[in-house]
């Protein structure tokens, strides 16, 4: 952490943002972060994950505390970037989390900075980016267990912060959607549906994509909602693979399972030394890549669009699209967006070994209240906007 290197990006994260035309970002609640601070607390704010870009968002928000931020970060982040966009990420506060392995220096550094750091440690308990705003994917509870564990041994309070992010058009998306969803229905060698509106055009291109997916892997297509066909699908390849490997399941949480399978493989590929069949190899080469299509169907919940056609659910299902049968590295920018950022009260965990709370417990509290404010952002924008 450099703080003033911290400051000194401050404008281009500003330029980032104005490139995402993300022109408005309002905050609610700022002074739970505030107090917090200034009660010398270690703070771990825990926002949804919904978008590319929040932690920039998250970042702008709470400018006028001039505070940076210690944000966990996947590893795979780092890899891709540049030398000094690394070097940067690591100044600004960024560091490396291995999600797959049991990453104890991830796990050290996470603690150190609840019990001793002035600065807030940023923990999105999603894991992974769902393009999904109205709705969190079940939250993992490496934040929960991190904020106890670092509480037992602390001289502090540890406050827990949930944060919600949420993101909407300013602007009509509808033109530039309607040139990705073209490309979409290109990519499947169909003339563009025009005669359909968009959102079914979208569900369409949804439905052919997962027909060609349940062709490679069951040989024929299935029946059944896209939701029953997604679960279906992604039950099957999760089974298949844990068989081969002896995993017990341990976990409902279908991103918990897809840890451990890669985490299998990877521990076999590494004690190999060059020594297994190429076949072998092969099959661990086709478990992952079928862990990857797992994580993707994931991010698809088959009824998210269904339920509530809205144009922002529209588009964000189009990101997704735009991502996964695209190879776009960023989905498109539509339109003018604005963000509201929303910090809640904080869940307050006093030093010692408090047996009050476990860390399924605070995920459950972390989750639901983020769920919770979503909910009542969205309700106070309808009652704005008639």
């Amino acid at each position: 952490m450099t703080p003033w290197w911290f400051r000194w990006t401050q404008g281009l994260r500003r330029k980032a943002l104005r490139k995402q035309k993300i022109d408005k970002i309002d905050v609610v609640g700022l002074e739970h972060l505030r107090s917090s601070l200034a009660a010398q607390h270690g703070v771990l704010l825990t926002p949804n994950h919904s978008f590319h870009w929040d932690s920039y968002c998250l970042i702008a928000a709470t400018e006028p505390l001039q505070t940076p931020f210690y944000i966990m970060t996947a590893w795979q982040v780092f890899a891709m970037s540049k030398r000094f966009e690394c070097e940067s990420m690591q100044r600004c506060g960024c560091f490396s989390v291995d999600r797959e392995g049991t990453d104890v220096q991830a796990l050290k550094t996470a603690v150190d900075v609840l019990q001793n750091r002035i600065h807030p440690l940023v923990i999105f308990p999603e894991g992974d980016v769902y393009h999904m705003n109205d709705r969190v994917t079940p939250f993992r509870d490496g934040a929960a267990s991190i904020a106890i564990l670092a509480a037992r041994k602390s001289t502090r309070p540890v406050a827990v912060l949930p944060v919600a992010i949420k993101r909407w058009y300013s602007q009509d998306p509808t033109p530039s959607l309607l040139k990705v969803i073209e490309k979409l229905e290109r990519r499947l060698y169909w003339r563009p549906q025009v005669d359909l509106p968009l959102k079914d055009r979208v569900l369409h291109v949804a439905s052919g994509l997962l027909a060609l997916k349940e062709l490679e892997h069951f040989r024929e297509n299935q029946s059944g909602t896209l939701s029953e066909r997604v679960n279906r699908l992604s039950s099957s390849l999760l089974s298949q693979s844990e068989t081969r490997y002896g995993l017990a399941v341990r976990s409902d949480l279908v991103p918990e399972r897809v840890k451990e399978v890669r985490r299998k493989i990877i521990e076999l590929r590494d004690a190999d030394q060059g020594s297994a069949s190429a076949e072998v190899q092969r099959q661990w080469a086709s478990d992952m890549d079928n862990m990857f299509l797992v994580t993707q169907l994931y991010s698809y919940p088959g009824n998210y669009l269904i339920e509530n056609p809205s144009i922002e659910r529209v588009a964000e299902t189009l990101d997704k699209l735009e991502e996964d049968a695209l190879d776009a590295p960023y989905p498109t920018v539509h339109a003018e967006r604005e963000v509201l950022v929303r910090f809640d009260e904080p869940i307050t965990l006093m030093p010692g070994k408090d047996k009050r709370i476990s860390p399924a417990e605070l995920t459950d509290q972390i989750e639901s209240r983020v769920q919770s404010m979503l909910h009542e952002m969205n309700s106070q924008r309808k009652s704005l906007s008639r």
